[in-house]
Parts: C-alpha cells; structure tokens; sequence
C-alpha cells in the first residue's frame, strides 16, 4: 500500500498521518511497524515522528496475508474476569499472546477466536483482536484484553499516558544492595541484533522502571524484587536489569544461560494490573498468584537459606 503526499498532509507526523488513513489501526501499532521497517519513506527508515513533506511516498507493508486463516482454537484461558467490555487474563508462561511470524496457533487470540469472535474490539485489525498490550511469550501473568472498540480506545489512552499500575514480580541474579531503585534509561531497538532491545539515546523512546527488593537469598546469589513499570517498553524490565548487571535469571537474551534453576525463559510474572474502567469510570484493580514453578523454586531458596543459617 503506497501514499503520495498532497499538500494538506506537508509537514503532519507519519505516525499520525497513518491513524488518519486507518481508524482502526492504533498508533502504537504504527509505530511498531514503523520500527520494524515495515513503513518506510521514498525507500527509506525513518521515524514514527517524521514530519512529511510534499511527494514523499510512503509505503506500507502490513503482513497481515495469514491472518485470515487464523484458527479458532480450544485453548483453556485463566480469566479471573469478565464483562461487557474487558476481559483479565492471567496468562501461563510460554504462551503467545496474539499471531506474529512463526506463531499463528496457540495463542491467546486463537483462543478468544473461539470463545469471544464476535466480542472483541477491531481496532488492531485481525491479527490483534482486542488486544491493548502484551507480555513476552516466557512472561506469566495478567493482561487486559477489550471486548468492544470503546474499551479499547479508552484503555489504550491509560497506557499512552502511563497512568495504568503495573507490577511485577521477578528472580534476578547478584545480590542488589539497594532496597529501592528507579532505572531511568532510554530503550531503543540494538543496532547490534534486531531481535534484542538496548539502553541507547539513538531512536529510543524514555523508560522508567521502580524496583523494590523483596527478599536477598545470599547463599543462592539471587534476589526476589518487585518491578512498577512506569513506562510500558518492549523487554523494559529484563533491559534494565540487564544494565544493572543484575539479569533476570532464565533470560538467556540478556543474561548468560544458567542451568542451576533449570528454568525455560525468564523468571518474570506479571502479577498487579489496575486502571480505570472504561465505562463505569472506577478504578479497579486485578491480582495473581504466582506459577507454581516459580513458587516452587522460592521455597528451594528459603529452605537453602535457613539451612545456611
């Protein structure tokens, strides 16, 4: 899909541009598409900012040519609630959340293609139905999904504006010596490998992440924090403790591989999610128990630690 720029769209965003063009495309999800490359400007990768000029061509590569064999599947899904506009997940570790190259089955959005198709907001297209944030494949824990495009929209403001809370709970490696941190670095895509994100001023966007520390397992070597997300970046949590040379332990992205926990992924769950309803306007919040593996292995290290003292 190509755009030639008339004069009445000189000098307007790209991003914004774009959300013009297509209502029901956000522009978080723009910009997503424009990091990847996948919109670009007379051939070339610029950013979601970039003011337009008078016959630039725009060229847009949605891949979207599975999405419409995406399979409606018989998935359980922990929802811990539901209504007539959103729907709270509490999702199990080494689940996708919605289709992306290489995963059209076996995602949260299959499922809800099954239980709720006709009730889930169209705004991200059908690739994303209903779908307002996300959380890594190997990250358990709560998500909102919307059911209508009102609740969406109202939904996705709360994210823009950070005003959504957001907890989480993660095992990282090394003793962290301060019981209160906040991580202020911006992250960005690596010029170094595309799959991974970096603390980089070059097309980075602000981050900032509270840590608190909730317990130190000395003769273990590992500390149990709580992550508040101030701002909503791709892997934020596991890049900032990767910068602090403090890696969540199993993250074999930003961290070395440690077969000591015998864990797949990063040990990262996604447990506090509160907001305002988007119809009744009250503020309400969700909460989730730990996976029973991550429990599992704190009661090790509680155990290794008593024995040690």
């Amino acid at each position: 899909m190509n755009y030639k720029i008339e004069k009445e769209d000189v000098s307007k965003r790209l991003d914004i541009f774009l959300s013009e063009k297509s209502e029901k495309i956000t522009r978080s999800y723009i910009k997503n598409l424009i990091d990847e490359g996948k919109i670009i400007v007379n051939g070339d990768k610029v950013k979601s900012g970039y003011k337009l000029k008078l016959n630039d061509l725009v060229s847009v590569d949605i891949v979207e040519k599975q999405a419409e064999n995406i399979v409606p599947e018989d998935i359980p899904l922990n929802i811990v609630f539901e209504d007539d506009d959103i729907i709270i997940i509490n999702k199990e570790k080494g689940m996708v959340v919605h289709p992306a190259n290489g995963n059209y089955t076996g995602t949260i959005v299959n499922s809800l293609m099954n239980s709720h198709k006709d009730n889930l907001s169209s705004i991200n297209g059908v690739i994303r139905p209903g779908i307002v944030h996300r959380i890594d494949k190997d990250t358990s824990g709560i998500i909102v999904v919307a059911k209508n495009d009102n609740a969406h929209k109202k939904l996705s403001e709360q994210f823009k504006v950070h005003s959504i809370e957001r907890k989480y709970i993660a095992l990282v490696k090394g003793i962290v010596k301060e019981d209160t941190i906040t991580i202020d670095k911006p992250i960005g895509r690596s010029t170094k490998d595309r799959k991974k994100m970096a603390i980089t001023d070059k097309n980075s966007r602000n981050a900032v992440t509270h840590i608190t520390v909730l317990k130190r397992f000395y003769s273990s070597n590992v500390t149990l924090v709580e992550a508040r997300l101030e701002t909503g970046r791709t892997h934020q949590i596991r890049v900032h403790m990767a910068s602090l040379h403090h890696p969540l332990v199993g993250d074999e992205v930003y961290g070395k591989k440690d077969s000591k926990f015998k864990v797949n992924g990063q040990m990262l769950h996604a447990k506090y999610l509160g907001f305002i309803h988007p119809t009744t306007n009250k503020f309400v919040e969700f909460d989730s128990e730990l996976p029973e593996y991550f429990k599992e292995i704190l009661t090790k290290l509680e155990n290794k630690e008593k024995a040690a003292n």
